[in-house]
């Protein structure tokens, strides 16, 4: 029997998926010190189109090179090494998947190493290990000027040959701290009432799909909820669900979380139901109702690992497209035996790669050493994908302490090397 998962599925523009497994985008930190594309990254992008995924989705294309959200993002501001862009697009798409640029402003989430004076909708300061900076509020002129740059990004990347671009609206980037009233305490057109905090996005993605035209495939990312109270709730969230639809967004991700409550990378918010943790997707029940809303075609991210939950929540219509992340650092072909039914469930490292229990573990009251647990994770899938972009095989044995220490070795050394060459 043919698994659901390899059905293809035509997005409204007319565009069509090969199957329904989704690579959701996962920051790299692979470009040169000129965030230009690297041959690291077209050899990562060519073992992820070999492994069978339909779409799969760059990690933090930055639209402004002054504000990444680490060094060692691509950045796509101008046309003057589309060359390389076209090279990537190219090689990223060797097995007939489509290959999507994600586009993100990282706002007040950009490290003091890059910026000391990063952009938010207000002076709202991310509290994390003393890393980011108290954020600039933004000014009219500064909220038009990122309205263009993602609009002419998109174009870029339309020219550059890939087969189509999400803009990053989740997981407390610039676009995410608008749609927050925790974070965006304006009072003027651009924030109080959701339909304010909503405006920037929305002229983003008129604007880009008057720039890329009708046929080519614009997706949006976007919180379910921020499980942060006073943040971005899933109320909101169906209600900007519908408004994207109405805009022309052709597949819309659902994921969840900010760095503060580390629902993105794979930290449970403490507010998903029992029913939603045995059913492994922490975000699916939100899913369902987001979906109904906004009547476009909707893919979920988070805590999918059995091929028989995966194939029901498709074969259901529950989600249209299963979004995968982690599991592609440490099995690149994956997709491929989820597709051949050749595979039951996808390994979950994540259960090992916490530092013990008491006082080292995630019940730990020190906020540092939940940090290190949660940086720890991150930088565990960091060195896999540093390792498959050298053309090495995955190491699933990388302890949790020696995995951040090898993440902040690496992101210092990739700040260094973008300010001193």
């Amino acid at each position: 029997m043919t698994s659901p998962l390899a059905s293809p599925i035509t997005l409204p523009n007319g565009s069509v998926l090969p199957n329904r497994l989704g690579k959701s985008a996962m920051t790299e930190g692979l470009a040169d010190k000129f965030d230009l594309p690297t041959p690291a990254l077209m050899q990562l992008y060519t073992t992820w189109s070999q492994g069978g995924t339909g779409l799969l989705i760059t990690g933090n294309v930055m639209v402004d090179k002054r504000y990444l959200e680490r060094a060692g993002n691509v950045v796509l501001e101008d046309n003057n090494n589309l060359e390389l862009f076209r090279n990537w697009a190219k090689q990223g798409t060797v097995a007939g998947n489509h290959l999507w640029v994600q586009l993100n402003h990282p706002g007040r989430q950009c490290p003091r190493m890059v910026s000391t004076t990063p952009l938010s909708p207000s002076d709202v300061q991310l509290d994390i290990l003393g890393n980011f900076a108290k954020p600039r509020p933004m000014d009219q002129s500064d909220i038009e000027e990122v309205i263009s740059r993602f609009i002419t990004s998109a174009q870029l990347v339309k020219e550059a040959g890939f087969s189509g671009v999400q803009i990053h609206c989740a997981h407390g980037y610039l676009l995410s701290q608008f749609l927050s009233p925790k974070i965006n305490q304006r009072q003027d057109q651009w924030g109080g009432s959701l339909e304010n905090r909503a405006r920037i996005i929305r002229r983003i993605i008129v604007g880009v799909r008057e720039a890329v035209g009708a046929d080519f495939p614009i997706g949006v990312k976007l919180n379910s909820a921020d499980f942060q109270k006073g943040g971005f709730s899933l109320e909101d969230c169906i209600t900007v669900a519908r408004w994207l639809g109405e805009d022309g967004v052709d597949l819309l991700e659902i994921s969840g979380g900010t760095y503060e409550q580390l629902s993105l990378i794979g930290v449970e918010p403490t507010d998903v139901r029992e029913s939603t943790r045995k059913r492994e997707a922490y975000f699916i029940e939100y899913a369902e109702q987001i979906k109904k809303s906004a009547q476009i075609p909707v893919m979920i991210t988070g805590g999918f690992r059995s091929r028989d939950v995966m194939e029901q929540a498709v074969a259901k219509g529950e989600v249209d497209l299963v979004g995968l992340a982690r599991p592609l650092c440490t099995e690149p072909d994956c997709s491929t035996k989820l597709l051949l039914q050749s595979m039951q469930s996808l390994d979950c490292y994540e259960d090992k790669l916490v530092l013990g229990s008491g006082f080292w573990g995630n019940n730990s009251s020190s906020n540092v050493i939940k940090a290190i647990n949660s940086f720890g994770q991150v930088g565990f899938y960091y060195w896999q994908i540093i390792r498959l972009s050298k053309g090495l095989t995955p190491q699933p044995k990388l302890g949790t302490f020696m995995a951040f220490l090898k993440h902040m070795t690496n992101d210092f050394k990739l700040n260094m090397k973008r300010k001193f060459g």
